[in-house]
């Protein structure tokens, strides 16, 4: 971004392709000086069978997710172990011994598996073979969400691509995936956090665009079809799950209430956890914070007013 000389800039991951309006339509909505950065609606490479198990949502006693049924083996018919390749409205892989399984979220949430080719798929759960109910096209991201507890997410991550997103609207944040903005919005607000390396690095910006009174907007009429995790190797490795938690933690000591991020540091350092953050506070704490006074100068909007505004805004109930 230092390196740009043009008046659009924009950025795009390494495993995702454009299409070919897509500046041009960003560069038509950057025209209004509030607007800090356009983003596209992405989806995910490929096309995905759909699956949905009729069960009734519960919650466990102290435990918040959402669940339905117990997946305990999912194999396509020639007997191909894919249930750590489930994505949608499932839980991650759990283990205990020889044993694993996977929650569902209830049947409001339905699964999908990556298909080699378009064809539909049945899959052998259980021991019972279950057809699908359709292919789909699965979004990405349409924009992001800040929840109430300080994660943020992409709108839509997972689901199918029914046509919910079709205007453009202003969100709270975008992904840098594929984020378009100008120099002129650059000089304003800074660039990335060189320090953040990895994740949340994009919110982070985003947040600080809003602090500076700017808006973010998602432009669902042009798409980028990503590959997801070609780059980092996926979500489960360790030095990710790191990046991601130390990064979330860091965003919130440089834009959120501190009351927010002071509560999140100390469940962290109090709940642990294995990805070896909390051993490290002490040393990235005093960077979040000086992070904090170095863009404060830029604030035309205090952090209560942003977070009032936008928590919770386009978050999903599970």
């Amino acid at each position: 971004m230092k390196a740009a000389s043009g008046d659009v800039v924009a950025v795009l991951n390494d495993d995702a392709v454009a299409s070919p309006d897509w500046l041009v339509r960003a560069e038509s909505l950057l025209v209004e000086r509030e607007v800090a950065a356009v983003g596209p609606k992405i989806v995910l490479e490929g096309r995905f069978a759909e699956f949905r198990f009729d069960d009734e949502r519960w919650y466990s006693p102290g435990d918040p997710r959402p669940l339905g049924r117990q997946l305990k083996s999912v194999t396509t018919l020639d007997g191909k172990d894919v249930m750590p390749r489930l994505i949608g409205g499932i839980h991650r892989l759990e283990q205990a011994g020889d044993q694993r399984w996977r929650w569902t979220a209830g049947r409001e949430a339905p699964v999908y598996l990556k298909l080699d080719d378009d064809g539909p798929r049945a899959l052998v759960v259980d021991g019972s073979e279950v057809a699908p109910d359709r292919v789909v096209t699965l979004l990405n991201a349409a924009g992001s969400y800040l929840r109430r507890d300080g994660y943020t997410g992409d709108c839509g991550d997972s689901t199918a691509d029914d046509g919910q997103y079709s205007e453009p609207r202003e969100c709270f944040a975008l992904t840098g995936a594929a984020l378009v903005t100008t120099a002129d919005t650059i000089a304003r607000v800074g660039g990335l956090a060189r320090h953040f390396f990895n994740y949340y690095e994009d919110t982070d910006w985003c947040w600080r665009a809003r602090l500076c009174g700017l808006r973010n907007v998602c432009d669902p009429t042009t798409t980028v079809v990503h590959v997801r995790g070609q780059t980092s190797g996926g979500t489960t490795g360790h030095r990710v799950q790191y990046l991601a938690e130390r990064n979330r933690l860091l965003c919130l000591m440089r834009n959120a209430p501190l009351d927010l991020a002071a509560r999140e540091t100390r469940r962290k350092r109090t709940g642990g956890g294995d990805d070896g953050v909390a051993e490290e506070l002490w040393r990235w704490t005093p960077v979040g914070l000086a992070g904090r006074l170095a863009n404060r100068r830029r604030w035309v909007m205090s952090p209560r007013e942003v977070f009032e505004r936008w928590a919770g805004v386009d978050a999903p109930s599970i």
